[in-house]
């Protein structure tokens, strides 16, 4: 299992599972297989509505003795409704409650940008829009971890004034920044600037979203589908997820492909035992579009809406 070095001197695993849409009645099983094969970093989020059988699943793991707790990296994240500096340590105690965890390794905001309490999860418009600034949902951040229920901290879908106004007033400094990466949208400014600040990428939706990318308008298609691609996958014997895998890690961050079938967890998890050629990283730059498939449009007008300047 190869690791990235978080600025607090623990370790997060380069390769996690993502559980986005895992229904309930097939996550379960993923986790177990994907703990069985080596995985150690599982990635989930009280708005997943999954972290039960998530949860259920480690427990089981633990219980086997196939792992042992401080072997895995846990991850899960705050949702909009919960900005308030009095809901955070609530919420993540929720989630451990669900997750049958007594702590979890990393504990992210998932969106800068907040609603209120009583909204929907995803409201429809801005009269339930909260202006609760992101830094006093730090604060609740921060108290997770002196109360021993979070190890790590950090940011989700943040940009770099965002990261900046952070890194100003925290007194526990974010380790994560977990955003979109994919070759379509490979995110080098950003990374670069979380890697000078210390601040490990985690890159979500790192294959794209396949059958969104072809049946869904101005949906940028999915690496996966380039038979460019496809002929350089053939090459070194791999498929086309492998080789885009592999050159997203070449730029130093964690990933987390998401799958419930058997096949493809482990097919996502046997990306090391190649190296891809200068040429064919040089291809996969040029797919570059600065098109994102998790934009979040609907909240552009929120004050805290990230994704209104390039990084």
């Amino acid at each position: 299992m190869r690791r990235l070095q978080l600025n607090n001197g623990l370790f997060i695993p380069t390769i996690g599972l993502g559980t986005y849409k895992s229904h309930s009645n097939e996550v379960k099983e993923a986790v177990k297989y994907a703990i069985d094969i080596g995985y150690r970093h599982i990635d989930t989020a009280w708005y997943y509505k999954n972290e039960k059988e998530v949860g259920d699943a480690i427990c089981d793991k633990l219980k086997e003795g196939v792992v042992k707790r401080e072997e895995l990296f846990i991850v899960t994240k705050l949702w909009n409704n919960f900005h308030e500096t009095k809901n955070v340590v609530p919420k993540l105690r929720e989630s451990l409650e669900s997750l049958k965890l007594d702590y979890v390794d990393l504990f992210l905001i998932h969106w800068p940008f907040a609603f209120k309490e009583d909204a929907d999860l995803l409201p429809s418009d801005s009269t339930s829009y909260s202006d609760v600034d992101y830094l006093q949902t730090w604060q609740g951040m921060e108290e997770c971890v002196k109360l021993g229920l979070a190890k790590s901290i950090g940011l989700s879908n943040f940009n770099e004034e965002q990261i900046t106004r952070i890194l100003q007033n925290c007194k526990i400094k974010p380790v994560v920044n977990q955003v979109e990466v994919n070759p379509n949208f490979n995110q080098k400014g950003l990374i670069q600037f979380c890697k000078e600040r210390d601040i490990v990428v985690t890159g979500f939706c790192p294959l794209g979203r396949s059958t969104q990318s072809i049946d869904t308008p101005d949906c940028p298609l999915s690496t996966i589908l380039d038979p460019k691609v496809k002929e350089i996958a053939e090459k070194y014997g791999k498929t086309s997820a492998q080789v885009v895998l592999r050159y997203l890690v070449t730029l130093g961050i964690s990933v987390i492909p998401k799958s419930v079938t058997k096949s493809r967890i482990l097919e996502n998890f046997q990306i090391f035992d190649f190296d891809l050629g200068p040429e064919d990283i040089h291809y996969l730059d040029s797919c570059n579009r600065n098109q994102r498939v998790s934009a979040m449009t609907p909240y552009k007008d929120h004050k805290y809406y990230p994704f209104i300047i390039e990084n």
